[in-house]
């Protein structure tokens, strides 16, 4: 049995809508919580690693619900800067870099972006893997596993697919085309390869073709026969700026076109939705569909302000996403969550529904995220759920004025320093500055090796 006793923890936020536990120690036993309760050394068994944690703040694991990996070698790029470019220009200057990736740059890249994730609270990472040139290979999100095996990391893979050519009006290359009966088989290997349904599971897959304007009708339509034959869920980008050529071209837009289709429901989440209007988002509420925010885009892409009071006010299920870095440039999901909550203070006088409170935004960064994932075994610190959580030391001068509400801490003042710990079911895998089973080094230039052969 492998236990480990976070002790004499400073304030322990179970969920960001419970009382904050204050001087309570956390149990854990074979990656679960088994106790939270003052005074536990008694309960602990014999060899349980004690973690003294005097002073931290103790949080459930962040959950991040909307990444691309890859898209860590394609930042703090001048030359793809996007207020220099429309966003057709911008995409025809990016993807065909996109489509120089190789299977190892697909695996470095995930190495890196979830290594600044977990710095920074995460323990939960899904990545919405769209790109697959065809000289990379097929076992591009197999890489994705094995990364996430090394870093520790809890992860959902969604395999996606561009279908539809340039010929016919989308963005991509033909290089980085598949077709449909392809991406199904491929869906279905690594479904059958590596998603496990079970409680505390590692490893998930979801069925997540790119967007409805990058893919055939078909694609779609067999997404969901597939996902709902495997018990998987459904994702993809929608209501990012394409409603007007998805009604052009099938006569609705994309919220209605998603729904006929039969991709909507309490399986499936999309990305983005910042166009969307008041009834669209009633029609997701009722149907049961999530949507994952991206906050960092908006600086850069300079689109609308997602209305998340509305959401909030209808009952659509909200997570959080740091998106690719080639619209964000960083891969962390605590500074997205100030973002996200700031955004919404920018535009509260423009919006009929009040900005929900910074708590909430912690509550869409972990509850939420879980929700979108599907899980109900993770975002929070509860006797019985999976050991992810994250710890910041408050005994330092950038606290003073904020220690009386850890829950407001994150989403309000914002934490612009890593993390002094996190654990990802029950194992320590970042702390005190260091990956205690990795070499950061190695790492590091393996990564920047792969990186010199696109660039």
């Amino acid at each position: 049995m492998s236990a480990t006793l976070l002790k004499s923890c400073e304030a322990i936020v179970t969920s960001a809508s419970e009382p904050v536990l204050r001087h309570h120690d956390l149990l854990i036993e074979n990656g679960v919580i088994k106790a939270i309760s003052p005074d536990l050394m008694r309960e602990a068994p014999v060899g349980c690693t004690v973690i003294d944690a005097s002073g931290m703040f103790l949080y459930p694991g962040l959950i991040n619900t909307h990444h691309h990996f890859f898209q860590c070698f394609v930042r703090n790029r001048a030359e793809l800067d996007w207020t220099r470019y429309s966003v057709i220009e911008w995409l025809d200057r990016i993807y065909p870099i996109f489509s120089r990736l190789t299977e190892d740059c697909f695996y470095h890249s995930s190495v890196v972006a979830m290594a600044e994730l977990i710095k920074h609270g995460c323990t939960t990472a899904f990545d919405h893997q769209y790109c697959f040139p065809r000289h990379a290979g097929s076992r591009i999100i197999d890489r994705q596993f094995e990364a996430a095996e090394m870093m520790g990391m809890r992860f959902h893979a969604g395999r996606g697919t561009n279908t539809l050519p340039k010929s016919e009006g989308s963005t991509i290359p033909d290089e980085m085309l598949e077709t449909t009966d392809g991406f199904i088989a491929d869906c279905a290997r690594v479904i059958d390869a590596y998603h496990d349904p079970n409680p505390l599971s590692m490893r998930q897959v979801v069925v997540s073709p790119c967007q409805p304007v990058n893919c055939y009708r078909e694609t779609f339509v067999e997404s969901v026969r597939l996902a709902r034959d495997k018990g998987v869920l459904l994702h993809s980008h929608v209501g990012e700026g394409e409603s007007a050529v998805i009604e052009q071209v099938h006569g609705m837009r994309t919220v209605d076109y998603c729904e006929e289709i039969g991709f909507a429901g309490p399986d499936t989440f999309y990305a983005h939705c910042w166009e969307l209007t008041r009834d669209e988002l009633a029609k997701m509420a009722a149907s049961g569909t999530g949507v994952s925010h991206c906050s960092e885009p908006v600086y850069l892409v300079g689109a609308e302000i997602t209305d998340i009071p509305a959401m909030e006010a209808l009952g659509v299920r909200v997570g959080l996403g740091v998106d690719g870095a080639a619209s964000n440039d960083n891969s962390n999901l605590m500074h997205a969550t100030h973002s996200s909550y700031m955004l919404q203070c920018l535009a509260a006088s423009s919006r009929a529904d009040p900005v929900p409170t910074p708590a909430r935004f912690l509550s869409y960064a972990t509850e939420g995220g879980a929700s979108l994932l599907g899980r109900s075994d993770i975002g929070a610190l509860r006797v019985g759920m999976a050991a992810d959580l994250f710890a910041i030391d408050t005994r330092k001068l950038d606290y003073i004025g904020t220690r009386h509400d850890p829950v407001s801490l994150i989403a309000k003042v914002g934490i612009g320093s890593v993390v002094d710990l996190t654990m990802i079911n029950g194992r320590v895998v970042w702390a005190d500055g260091a990956f205690p089973h990795l070499d950061e080094a190695a790492l590091f230039n393996a990564a920047e090796a792969a990186l010199h052969t696109i660039f």
